[in-house]
């Protein structure tokens, strides 16, 4: 049997896919709002956790997605026939599997819903098994069980179900495996089996552990199993195993009753059913709980609420709604309405990262959850167009993490604003951390107007480490807390305005040999990683540079439109304003790194607390300088050709304080990296833009895997970065690297260069969809490899970015100081049969379906605005731009009701 790929029914973004089975490493997330964590296979393989010290069943990785035998299963002994399991997941069906003896099997899946439906010919017997994380404040994952006679002769069924419960932390995986199982207390109860261990025996120390874990069960009326096998090693048998356990074999009888307990072994979730009989034609449901309680489970309450067929199709139905409303925020209606539904699993990924954060789903299995700096910022994105409600708050909480020399904090808690000491003692900067927190805070100040925000205060982040973890302050101690001190004693609060230019002048001093910034520990790319000394990240040098210039900007736009004509900071980042207080020569590297220590001095161990005034003109002015001197240095200085005639921005330094790209012995070196932030902050001109493009088709576009993050160096780079010593073609090392691809499309559509940015998003779409060769479900990857396979689908920051080039460039509707402007950069491709182009999304508010109508098809270039209605009303046109219109968000939050707004805008 051969499987064609997925494809979407509907309209819903339902997809389905025939004989799943025959895919390895695929997976599904299930989760929800109260930290259920799960992933699902085709066999029902995976994992249930809350964190990383909880797992219901055991951790995994990829590769024991099909190597061990620890899933979740049910199980029918039928009469006459034998033992099989309804997921296909028994040693006589995985054996058959290529000898032509295959089952009927498809996949079914939803938002945020599982569904694996199989036959078993030989028996008639059909089977549907449907799993799905309620939107409840339970930690707990649904599995519902139908069984159907389809054949012609009535069926006799004994079934079991069968859930390993490991019950642990992740760390005991492999380290004490054994011993921590001797903590298991095992409770039989009469709707199923619980293990609370009574210790937490991990790196935390052995403390008393409260969580419990369990495995309940009902039949579809809400009858509770006849016996139970609490224990693995009996129910699996001496010589068995999970896919072939004596129990379920020899359909031995349940030996264990409610009110039974047990210690000291490993788990299992084992619920045996009562014997039934099916008539030609009639079904029967079972429905199982997965949960995972702070303490002892409230047996009663859950299976009031969980343990009935009824209940759980109500929960299912809640369920879908819940996430088809929270998806149905922003959506695209193109001429591909395939890439449209497609669209649409892409815009559930943020929603994912910010509840896995990075980790706990099997290509994500390192760790211990939560997300990095850069991934709170990134993943802002995304929420301000998902669930805007909440941006701010984060944002304003996000820098707590900054320290006072412009590093932050890499240890990041679960909530937000939480901060803590690296635990690993590892001093480790990323040069890239300064130059998202701007970026991500522009976009929410264009989409909202608030203004205000920047005079919000806000502590600093403090632990042992001093200039920029150089050094350890040896009179820091833990018990000193983690906010930074003014010298009486009383924390030290900025504006976010502060934060800002404290995170973008830092930089501009710490500069390596040839004057750009330094690399540090890495940029965003955690593979640069080896030339902490002499490294120098040109790419970052000039998203800084992009950073410095719209920060003026930004505060011109401050003093325009509320009359703000001066900001106060910190008395010891004056020196930072060199060209108002202390000029400094910005060719001399010695000088602006010696005034770099002199402010690190200064604050070194706290601050004063007195502020300095600066008049708006003086800060702009400062900040315009730099950028402008950065911009002339890097176009000087960092412009390079091959003897091919190809030219592009080198992009680092290496270790030994050599170019890394350019002509080599080895073949050209290039990355992407050192093009995207030249071209999207305006550092190359338009002349080197069309340079770019074609460089990057030369040496890095491959028609098999796409946009390559960089050429092949064809040797470990033990001055630049661990990611060398990957294979070429894969992650870090030459991979088709979603983030930065999406970055690039992004660049070349904010500089006009339509045509080739919709090349780049228009190759990982169909290398994503392009099922035969990347075997993934729906959505966006981290990366495609060099066999085209996508791999880490989910939890990337790259889905953020697609959703705002999409919205923003591609639809063009975006932003403008709160107010709302549309500027669309649509192909003829992308309109459908009667030349519209939809985008539904929220602004000022409001809902919003703004509707592009094209009706001769001209493709981008060729058509302007024509005309723009609201609610069908005409607007009159502002913008002196042709391709351009803008909104008074005053038009937009008057409109009353909750009903969406139309937005009309007529091209020709």
């Amino acid at each position: 049997m051969k499987s064609t790929g997925w494809k979407f029914e509907g309209d819903q973004g339902v997809f389905t896919l025939r004989h799943p089975e025959l895919h390895n490493y695929l997976y599904f997330p299930l989760v929800n709002e109260a930290g259920m964590m799960s992933a699902i296979t085709p066999n029902l393989h995976g994992e249930m956790t809350s964190s990383h010290n909880t797992f219901l069943m055991s951790p995994v990785s990829v590769e024991d997605l099909h190597n061990s035998k620890s899933a979740r299963n049910f199980w029918v002994h039928i009469d006459g026939h034998g033992a099989w399991s309804v997921s296909g997941n028994s040693a006589k069906q995985n054996a058959n599997r290529f000898m032509h003896h295959e089952e009927e099997g498809q996949l079914e899946a939803g938002f945020l819903w599982h569904k694996l439906k199989r036959m078993n010919g030989e028996a008639g017997l059909q089977t549907e098994v449907t799993s799905f994380v309620p939107v409840t404040d339970d930690q707990i994952e649904l599995m519902k069980v139908t069984l159907t006679n389809v054949g012609q002769q009535t069926l006799k069924l004994t079934p079991t179900a069968a859930v390993p419960l490991y019950g642990r932390s992740a760390d005991d995986l492999r380290d004490h495996r054994h011993v921590t199982s001797l903590l298991h207390r095992i409770y039989v109860h009469r709707e199923g089996v619980e293990v609370q261990p009574v210790l937490s025996f991990d790196e935390r120390g052995h403390r008393i552990n409260r969580v419990s874990y369990s495995v309940l069960g009902a039949e579809g009326d809400g009858s509770a199993p006849i016996g139970h096998f609490p224990v693995l090693e009996e129910y699996i048998g001496e010589g068995g195993a999970l896919d072939w356990p004596e129990a379920v074999i020899a359909n031995k009888p349940a030996y264990a009753q409610a009110g039974d307990s047990m210690e000291g072994y490993e788990a299992l979730g084992g619920l045996r059913f009562a014997e039934a009989e099916l008539r030609p034609g009639e079904s029967k449901a079972y429905v199982m709980a997965m949960v995972i309680a702070k303490d002892r489970a409230d047996i009663e309450r859950l299976s009031e609420t969980y343990l009935s067929e009824k209940r759980f199709d109500e929960l299912l139905a809640q369920n879908e709604a819940y996430w088809n409303e929270k998806l149905n925020t922003v959506f695209f209606q193109t001429g591909d309405p395939q890439q449209d539904l497609w669209m649409k699993w892409v815009t559930l990924q943020p929603i994912l990262r910010r509840l896995y954060g990075n980790s706990f789903l099997p290509y994500h299995d390192y760790g211990r959850g939560g997300r990095g700096w850069r991934d709170l910022w990134q993943d802002c994105l995304a929420l301000m167009i998902m669930e805007p409600a909440e941006v701010r708050y984060l944002l304003l909480n996000n820098y707590a993490g900054v320290r006072i020399d412009g590093s932050n904090a890499t240890i990041i808690g679960t909530k937000p604003g939480e901060f803590v000491a690296d635990r690993n003692n590892i001093p480790r900067v990323w040069m890239d951390h300064g130059a998202w927190p701007f970026m991500t805070t522009l976009l929410y100040i264009d989409q909202s107007g608030d203004m205000d925000f920047l005079k919000q205060p806000q502590t600093y982040f403090r632990d042992v480490f001093v200039k920029r973890c150089q050094e350890k302050d040896p009179g820091w101690l833990p018990e000193h807390g983690n906010r930074l001190l003014t010298v009486s004693g009383e924390v030290y609060e900025g504006t976010v305005l502060e934060h800002m230019l404290l995170q973008n002048l830092v930089p501009f001093f710490n500069v390596g040999e040839h004057n750009n910034i330094k690399l540090e520990g890495a940029d965003w790319n955690d593979g640069l990683d080896l030339a902490p000394g002499r490294g120098e990240s040109v790419a970052f040098t000039a998203f800084y540079a992009s950073n410095l210039m719209q920060l003026g900007d930004l505060l011109l736009a401050w003093q325009d439109t509320e009359g703000v004509e001066h900001v106060e900071i910190a008395e010891e980042m004056a020196v930072l304003l060199d060209s108002v207080t202390a000029p400094v020569s910005y060719e001399d590297v010695q000088g602006k790194l010696n005034l770099l220590d002199s402010y690190y001095e200064a604050v070194k161990v706290s601050v004063t607390g007195n502020k300095r005034k600066f008049s708006i003109a003086d800060v702009v002015q400062d900040l315009k300088l730099k950028a402008d001197w950065l911009i002339q240095h890097l176009r000087c200085n960092e412009w390079i050709t091959s003897q091919e005639g190809y030219s592009w921005f080198n992009g680092y330094y290496n270790n030994d304080g050599a170019r890394v790209e350019g002509d080599h012995p080895l073949g050209v070196r290039m990355t992407l990296t050192g093009q995207v932030f030249a071209v999207m902050g305006g550092i190359a001109d338009d002349e080197q833009v069309g340079h770019i493009t074609k460089s990057v088709d030369r040496y890095l576009k491959d028609p098999s895997i796409g946009y390559r993050l960089n050429s092949n160096f064809g040797e470990i780079q033990q001055n630049l970065g661990r990611a060398f010593g990957f294979a070429f073609g894969h992650k870090e090392n030459g991979a088709m690297f979603s983030h930065m691809s999406v970055m690039y499309a992004n660049a070349l559509y904010k500089r006009g260069f339509v045509q080739e940015g919709y090349e780049v998003l228009r190759s990982i779409y169909d290398l994503s969809q392009d099922f035969e060769r990347s075997r993934m479900y729906p959505g966006i990857p981290e990366y495609i490899n060099e066999k085209g396979r996508g791999m880490y689908p989910y939890l990337t920051g790259s889905a953020s970015w697609l959703l705002l080039t999409m919205l923003t460039e591609v639809f063009g509707v975006k932003g403008n100081r709160g107010h709302l402007r549309l500027e669309p950069k649509l192909r003829s491709a992308q309109f459908d049969a009667d030349g519209h182009a939809t985008v539904t999304t929220g602004f000022a508010g409001k809902q919003l379906q703004i509707v592009y109508g094209n009706p001769n098809r001209l493709d981008y270039g060729s058509y302007a605005i024509q005309s723009v209605t609201l609610n069908g009303e005409k607007i009159q046109l502002r913008s002196q731009d042709p391709g351009a219109v803008d909104l008074d968000r005053s038009m937009l939050s008057s409109l009353s009701g909750s009903e969406r707004a139309l937005i009309h805008v007529e091209l020709a």
